[in-house]
C-alpha cells in the first residue's frame, strides 16, 4: 500500500509540475526547437531545474541499503546502446518534436479533455501494444530457430 501511495504522490507531483510549469502545452515545446522563430528557452529552465533536483537522489541511493517503500532497487541491467534503443529515441524524438507532447504531458492534457492528447494517447497506447507484438513475434522467431 505505501508503493501506491508513494507512486500517486510522485505522479501528482509529477503532474502538476508540468501544468504549472505550462509543459503540458505543446506549443511550448514546439517553440523551444524553433530556434529561429518564436524560440521559447523555458523548456531547457524546466529541464535544468530538474536534473538539478534529481541528481543528488540518483547519487544517494548508491549509499541506501534499500529503498523506503520497497524490498529493493531496480536498476537497468542493460547498459549498452545499441540499435533498438536509437531508433526508439529517434522516434520518440521526432513525435515529440512534431507534436509537442511525450506521454507525461500528454497524460496530463488527457486528464483536461484536450482532443489531440486523447489521440496521442490512443496512438501511443496501439504503439505500445504493437511493439510488444512485433518483440513477441521476434524472440519466438528465434527460439524457433535455435
Amino acid at each position: 500500500m505505501k508503493r501506491v501511495i508513494a507512486g500517486f504522490l510522485a505522479g501528482l507531483t509529477f503532474g502538476l509540475g508540468l501544468a504549472i510549469s505550462g509543459m503540458s502545452n505543446p506549443l511550448k515545446v514546439q517553440n523551444f526547437l524553433d530556434v529561429f522563430g518564436t524560440w521559447d528557452p523555458s523548456l531547457a529552465f524546466v529541464m535544468g531545474g530538474a536534473i538539478l533536483v534529481a541528481f543528488p537522489f540518483f547519487r544517494l541511493v548508491r549509499f541506501l541499503p534499500r529503498p523506503f517503500v520497497a524490498d529493493d532497487f531496480r536498476m537497468p541491467a542493460f547498459q549498452e546502446i545499441d540499435r533498438p534503443l536509437i531508433f526508439g529515441s529517434a522516434i520518440f524524438g521526432a513525435g515529440w518534436g512534431l507534436i509537442g507532447l511525450c506521454p507525461g504531458p500528454a497524460l496530463v492534457s488527457i486528464s483536461l479533455l484536450s482532443p489531440e492528447a486523447i489521440v496521442f494517447v490512443t496512438c501511443m497506447i496501439g504503439g505500445m501494444l504493437l511493439a510488444r507484438f512485433v518483440a513477441n513475434l521476434s524472440t519466438r522467431r528465434a527460439f524457433g530457430r535455435a
